[in-house]
């Protein structure tokens, strides 16, 4: 009789909702925050990005561009340990927590943004919802 646990991620049976697997509710505090309000979040804190690049550069600029993303990404590093999310984040009732639990530290954040700001990984999904940056990073985006 063949062993039925599986071996490989491909082997796993779907999840019901975004988040099962990880422990997470369907609905309400702490279940994976859904694709409507991460859009609305990064808009927010990319448009907050290219507002403070503006007090420095001309917008259509090469610099301009730059000093947006680097803005944005300091904006991640920064705000994820100290308030628990973007401010586009907590404006949006969502939260970012580490998925073995506790504090999301240091290197979480730098790692996420990082791979953030390559977008590629954010386009990445996997049934739980999480991006390829979230996993890497061991993190989970939530609503609060």
């Amino acid at each position: 009789m063949p062993d039925a646990t599986p071996t490989t991620f491909g082997q796993l049976e779907p999840s019901r909702w975004p988040g099962e697997r990880l422990g997470l509710p369907d609905e309400g505090p702490n279940s994976v925050a859904r694709v409507g309000r991460r859009i609305a979040a990064i808009m927010i804190d990319w448009g907050a990005a290219i507002l403070i690049a503006l007090l420095f550069a001309e917008y259509s600029s090469l610099l301009h561009s730059w000093l947006t993303l680097g803005i944005f990404a300091l904006m991640q590093i920064v705000f994820i340990p100290t308030i628990g999310g973007s401010v586009g984040h907590r404006l949006m009732g969502l939260r970012i927590l580490p998925v073995a639990g506790g504090w999301v530290g240091l290197w979480r954040p730098v790692v996420r943004t990082a791979l953030l700001a390559i977008v590629v990984p954010a386009l990445v999904w996997d049934s739980d919802q999480r991006g390829f940056h979230d996993k890497v990073a061991g993190t989970v985006l939530v609503r609060a």
